[in-house]
């Protein structure tokens, strides 16, 4: 009996530099249906426990939101347009928030600024390992509808969409469904996810979980991602990139006889938070200029990797110089 994961994945691509496989000189759009967050972080030695205090942690507080965050990311690598839609209060945070938007050159414009509800926010501990917990208050991110993202493919060429689950569920399957039948290529980030996914979703969409969220979707193990990608991939009609940390990435879906893996550059982790949105909006950033997925994967590893040498989410969002460096991106870009 074969006990192995069939079909076979192919081994891992390299992370050593070499240009992206892109056919098109022009990106099309990016834009971010999601989340935004004032985040509160906590910078312990460990996570605690239930039950236990752990005490001298330091505090800082910084802007998150997985929605942000990805759209961050792409702004940052430059060469065209990138949108958020999303929602946040109005209140001193919500404004705040926007202006930071604005100095990464995030365009805004489809943002609702709800009365009467705070913007978003989430606690992050981070121990001395690297690794984080997360909990989060929605605030104005439940109030976030797909409508909002109707003047957006009205007014713009078919592009790339991402969508994250901080938002209400239902509103990130009828954004996908918008974009999909307008010709959009839709990316899904199921994150946070805590069960199957259910109801319809278009065909042909890319869905992104990191190994615990794909054995959450499939109801399989976290340490055999290559059979939850195959089978998500079969049961969505679609794609599925899964993060697996300093694994690297693994590609299904994609084509018939099995699996591609992308291995991941060795970096000091200091802090993971935002590596997954850093992955996101690189993902997305490379899909816009018609990058091959496979190679789409590798430079969008790269950067979720620099993105854990740096304290905070966005902090670790790399720019275009230091991602040419890391995955060899063309210098004429």
């Amino acid at each position: 009996m074969n006990t192995g994961e069939t079909p076979p994945e192919r081994p891992a691509r390299p992370a050593a530099p070499r240009p992206p496989a892109s056919r098109s000189d022009t990106p099309r759009p990016v834009v971010v249906f999601g989340s935004l967050n004032r985040d509160i972080r906590l910078a312990a030695e460990r996570i605690a426990r239930p039950g236990e205090t752990v005490g001298g942690a330091e505090l800082t507080s910084r802007w998150g939101g997985k929605g942000a965050n990805q759209a961050v990311a792409a702004a940052r690598l430059g060469g065209g347009p990138v949108l958020f839609v999303g929602a946040v209060g109005d209140d001193a945070t919500g404004r705040e928030a926007l202006a930071a938007l604005d100095a990464d050159g995030v365009d805004r414009r489809h943002v609702a600024v709800v009365p009467g509800t705070p913007t978003g926010t989430a606690v992050v501990i981070v121990e001395d390992a690297g690794d984080n917990a997360i909990t989060v208050a929605p605030g104005a991110n439940a109030t976030v509808r797909a409508a909002q993202l109707a003047p957006v493919l009205a007014e713009r060429e078919p592009g790339v969409l991402v969508a994250c689950f901080e938002v209400p569920l239902d509103e990130v399957r009828a954004a996908a469904r918008l974009a999909a039948d307008a010709g959009w290529q839709v990316i899904v980030n199921p994150a946070p996810a805590t069960a199957r996914l259910t109801g319809s979703w278009p065909d042909g969409c890319l869905f992104t979980p990191n190994a615990h969220e794909l054995a959450a979707l499939t109801g399989g193990s976290a340490d055999a991602p290559g059979i939850g990608a195959r089978r998500l991939a079969a049961d969505l009609r679609g794609t599925v990139v899964a993060t697996l940390g300093g694994d690297g990435a693994l590609v299904a879906g994609h084509r018939e006889d099995g699996a591609d893996r992308v291995a991941a550059p060795r970096v000091a982790v200091r802090d993971t938070t935002g590596a997954g949105d850093a992955f996101n909006g690189t993902l997305a950033w490379c899909l816009a200029r018609d990058t091959e997925l496979v190679e789409a994967a590798r430079v969008a590893v790269a950067a979720a990797s620099a993105s854990t040498e740096h304290e905070g989410a966005r902090e670790g969002m790399v720019d275009l110089a230091t991602l040419t460096r890391l995955a060899g991106l063309p210098t004429n870009d």
